[in-house]
């Protein structure tokens, strides 16, 4: 039942001792690591443990790997978006001497396909731990002490005894109250990624990146879509000039976007539901099929017996770590959403590498200056490093420059011309702080400016790279040139014109 490499101790434990008769068997295991969820921090932990020649054991409560990221979140996500993107160009085509008439949407088989990819990604996940050894347990993790978990669920395994476990167990959608989730009316997107009709009228309470994505998405499908933010301006982490860009987009596609907007309540009814909200004072309403709420993440930190092994967690429930993402109990470490923000799948994956080598007794850290952040949205938008508010709090005398898509012949062929790409520079040194943009595929360039920012590169070094052309990647380098003076493509006065 479990691979011959790994020697374990097993026990059969009394449940009688008054009489000494042996009862029901349970099955005590031995491993080096042991692993507490399978998402890309998990799977990616386990796998560079095992690299390291170390016996390792994965515990995940749900049927298939992958975690929230490939199963309800990024991967799914992601994948509706693309598909919703195609039946949007389908339908305006025309100018470009393409018709394409009697389209429809059968939602059923948008979501087969979207399936079929995670079962793809899941299965591989499934093979890359066989090959490796990796043993996986279905079932509930709970740490007994600092060595040992207890598990529960449908394993014969009840308990471990590890020398190092990694926690790995992500985070959930928050609630608000007034409006708790019941899976049907009242959603998270956990739910809004699996639909079987498209609603013919959706209220998303949340402006982030999770609300606007899927806003999108549905908004290409014909629903009619509302948003409520409770602030000023949507996605609140990038900069107002690059959101700002989406904002004036979203409309097209369906999506009403009311600012200012705090939800009050809501009404279920026999074909769906009221949403009561506030608006400067003023109460409205909005008759919907459904209402999804997508305020937040919060980290999945309860019921874990953290206390029980003297885990440190802070007042916000994340797990409190080091820079080799060591708790304050050497035996235990912890990776991904439940140590904190950003709540990013690629965050995760780079500390799980971290820690997988940290148990095997290497001086590996987490000293990564910049962390990117994409946005899949239309157009998509990212941002990495320093903003120039932040910047200009520490300090620092910086340069901001943009270079518009309209100059990119790229942007053209994909008829969408509306985006820009933005340098920050340290004015003293010319050191790239951070790069900022929005437009079509901008979520393939995004590594190179993170790439520059971890190698200390200058503004030189982004201009002096021969770019392919025609590509969006170009724009990378003609940006860094406006922040020199000396754009092509763009017209900028001599420095010597008066």
């Amino acid at each position: 039942h479990y691979p011959l490499r790994r020697q374990r101790q097993m026990c059969i434990r009394d449940s009688y001792a008054e009489d000494l008769k042996l009862v029901v068997g349970s099955l005590t295991v031995e491993t080096d690591v042991v692993v507490i969820g399978s998402g890309p921090g998990g799977y990616v932990a386990a796998i560079r443990a095992a690299q390291q020649g170390l016996d390792v054991m994965l515990i995940e409560k749900e049927k298939k790997l992958g975690g929230v990221c490939l199963n309800v979140g990024c991967v799914p996500t992601k994948a509706l978006i693309t598909s919703s993107d195609h039946f949007h160009v389908l339908k305006d085509l025309e100018k470009m001497g393409i018709s394409a008439k009697d389209l429809n949407i059968d939602l059923s088989k948008m979501n087969a396909w979207k399936d079929d990819i995670i079962s793809k990604m899941e299965k591989g996940i499934r093979g890359l731990f066989d090959k490796h050894g990796i043993e996986v347990i279905e079932g509930i993790a709970s740490f007994k002490d600092k060595n040992t978990l207890a598990i529960s669920g449908q394993s014969d395994v009840e308990t471990i005894s590890f020398k190092h476990a990694i926690v790995a167990t992500g985070s959930s959608p928050i609630q608000i109250p007034g409006f708790e989730f019941d899976g049907v009316k009242i959603i998270s997107s956990n739910e809004g990624i699996k639909l079987k009709e498209v609603p013919k009228k959706l209220v998303i309470i949340g402006g982030g990146y999770i609300g606007t994505e899927l806003g999108t998405v549905y908004g290409k499908l014909d629903s009619e879509v509302h948003i409520l933010e409770g602030t000023d301006r949507l996605i609140g982490v990038m900069d107002k000039d690059v959101v700002d860009v989406v904002a004036r987009r979203l409309p097209e596609f369906g999506v009403n976007i009311h600012y200012n907007a705090k939800a009050t309540g809501v009404e279920k009814t026999q074909t769906g539901v009221v949403v009561k909200f506030e608006v400067e004072g003023k109460e409205e309403t909005i008759e919907a099929d459904k209402v999804m709420v997508v305020v937040g993440r919060k980290p999945n930190s309860k019921g874990l017996g953290l206390e029980e092994a003297g885990v440190n967690i802070n007042e916000r429930g994340f797990i409190v770590v080091d820079k080799q993402q060591k708790t304050n109990i050497d035996s235990i470490l912890a990776i991904g959403d439940v140590v904190g923000n950003p709540m990013l799948a690629h965050k995760a994956s780079a500390e799980a590498k971290v820690a997988g080598e940290v148990v095997a007794g290497k001086k590996s850290f987490f000293d990564h200056q910049v962390i990117p952040a994409v946005v899949f949205n239309d157009p998509e938008l990212v941002s990495v490093g320093m903003r120039k508010i932040e910047a200009e709090e520490q300090g620092l005398q910086v340069i901001e420059k943009k270079f518009p898509y309209s100059a990119l012949a790229r942007a053209h062929m994909f008829d969408r011309a509306d985006g820009f790409i933005k340098v920050l520079v340290e004015e003293k040194t010319n050191l790239v702080l951070g790069v900022h943009a929005v437009g079509p595929h901008v979520s393939e360039i995004i590594a190179e400016a993170t790439l520059a920012i971890e190698m200390g590169a200058t503004v030189q070094d982004l201009s002096l790279t021969i770019h392919p052309h025609p590509t969006i990647s170009e724009g990378l380098s003609e940006a860094a040139e406006v922040v020199e003076g000396h754009a092509i493509h763009i017209y900028q006065p001599p420095e010597n014109k008066k």
